[in-house]
């Protein structure tokens, strides 16, 4: 199943709470559950000002309605392609 890289810009994104965090994951988790199984959320890095979150689904369709259903921004979406590490160094 592909992979994708979310884009959200989200001002002052580094800045906020715990408890930010909290409300905006089980938005999040409860948009998915409705969407089903075939969505799923794998982690987040949050920067100064953006959000970038990395999902599994089969399409970037579906990303962009998890976006419109949590009332959350999905500025870019991106399928990723392959995945490079030190240990590609080593190949």
């Amino acid at each position: 199943m592909p992979k994708y890289v979310i884009e959200r810009e989200i001002p002052g994104a580094g800045d906020l709470t715990a408890e930010d965090f909290k409300a905006i994951s089980q938005k999040s988790c409860g948009v998915l559950e409705g969407l089903g199984p075939q969505i799923q959320w794998v982690e987040s890095y949050v920067t100064a000002d953006k959000i970038y979150c990395i999902y599994i689904a089969p399409n970037a369709e579906m990303v962009v309605e998890h976006a419109q259903q949590g009332g959350f921004p999905a500025n870019s979406v991106a399928e990723v392609k392959t995945v490079i590490s030190p240990i590609t160094a080593e190949g």
